[in-house]
Parts: structure tokens; sequence; C-alpha cells
């Protein structure tokens, strides 16, 4: 226990470091980001979450990318088990947005990055915010960038899959883009939710799915549409077990 303890100090006091150098880094980055996404500057922040996933030495499996096309933008739905898949999503080959609590926003240094990157902010507690979230996400689908959603709004404490929200479906139905599955597995038995302790003998995954394509589907149908792709997730993140 001792060990872990040392161990988990040294993994955050490292990550603060990190961000104490990103951070003037991705600020001259954007200075000269002309892009109206901001994409090299995404680009900066997601290659910190790399290295901070990196530092933790982990037994880390990635599968699936083949999956991916390139050009294509997609609603990305991933399940949400530990604070480690913000680092594990910074692995997937694709400009991508993500949609963040808005108080992360407010957090020194990790909210700066958010900001400078423009990661979208979400109040799940005020409906009318929660909507013009998704009206932006909508613009930066309409630019060519992927969306990133955390489709079960919290992180699971056991690592089996919560419900989905309806939103993220309706946008890719709205907008005509597929919807790109990520199932992640192991993160939270690494450091579960309101933990601070790393487990690095935990080994990790991510997975790329086939993407589900959103054609065909009528708004009305976003919960079919929903429970169609969580099942399909249900029964990879089962297969991997």
């Amino acid at each position: 226990m001792i060990v872990r303890y040392l161990r988990s100090l040294w993994i955050w006091a490292i990550n603060a470091l990190l961000f104490l150098v990103w951070v003037p880094f991705m600020a001259l980055v954007r200075l000269f980001d002309r892009d109206p996404l901001v994409r090299r500057t995404g680009r900066v922040l997601r290659a910190l979450g790399r290295t901070m996933l990196q530092v933790q030495l982990p037994k880390l499996t990635l599968s699936g990318f083949e999956n991916i096309v390139p050009g294509q933008s997609y609603v990305i739905v991933a399940n949400h088990q530990s604070f480690i898949d913000v680092s594990l999503v910074s692995f997937l080959p694709l400009d991508a947005k993500c949609l963040a609590r808005a108080n992360l926003f407010r957090v020194p240094w990790v909210g700066w990055t958010l900001v400078m990157s423009k990661e979208i902010a979400i109040h799940r507690n005020d409906p009318r915010k929660a909507a013009r979230a998704l009206l932006q996400c909508a613009k930066i689908l309409k630019g060519g960038c992927s969306v990133l959603i955390y489709a079960e709004g919290t992180r699971s404490r056991d690592g089996n899959l919560l419900p989905f929200s309806e939103g993220p479906f309706q946008l890719a139905i709205r907008q005509g883009v597929p919807v790109l599955p990520v199932v992640i597995d192991g993160s939270g038995l690494n450091l579960g939710k309101n933990a601070a302790l790393f487990d690095r003998r935990q080994p990790m995954s991510m997975t790329v799915l086939e993407p589900v394509l959103s054609a065909g589907w009528t708004a009305k149908q976003a919960g079919e549409f929903r429970d169609l792709v969580r099942d399909k997730m249900a029964a990879a993140l089962s297969r991997l077990r």
C-alpha cells in the first residue's frame, strides 16, 4: 500500500508539472491558431492527455482504429469509468471537441486548457444551457470536426453501462453524421470515481467499434437509435471481459 501511495503521489506531481509546462506552450499555439475551431490547439491538448497517461506506464490496449474514416466527422459516443478516460480518448486519431462538465472550466490550469481549445461546457442541471451546448456541437460538426460525448453523463462506479441520454443521438440524426461508439474498460479499476490512488496493475483498453449510420433514422426514433448503439457497446464490453 505504501508503494501505491508513493507511486500515486509521483503521478499526480508529474501531471501537475506537465500542466505548468503545457499551458504556456498551449497559449502560444492558440495565439497563432486562426482556425475557427482551433484544431491545432486541440491537438496540443490531446498530446497533453496522452503524455499524462503514459506517465503511469499503463497496461493499455488500443484497437479498432481502422474503423475511423479519415476526414469524416462523427458524434463519438464513449462510456465513462474514470477521470483517466479523458486521457484515453486523446489517443483517437481525429480532431474532436469534447462535451465536459461546466465546473471543470472554472478549475485553474485544467479549465484554461479547455477554454483555449474551445471544448464545450455542459450544464447538466440546466436544460436550456444543455440545449445550447448541443447547438454548439451542431456548429462544430458543420465545421468538419467531430464531437465526443460521454453518453452516460457521469462515471460508472462498477464499470457497467449506465443509461444513455438521447441528446447525442438526436444530434447525429439531425446533422446526418455517423455515431462512432468507443468502448472503454479497466480505467475505473485503475482510478475509480472520487479515488486518488492509481493502480497501474489494472489493464485498460479502448476499442473503437464500427460507425453506426444515422441515415434513415428520424428524430422521433432517437431513443431506438440510442438503444441500438448502447446494445452494441454493451456486447463489446462483455466480449472484452
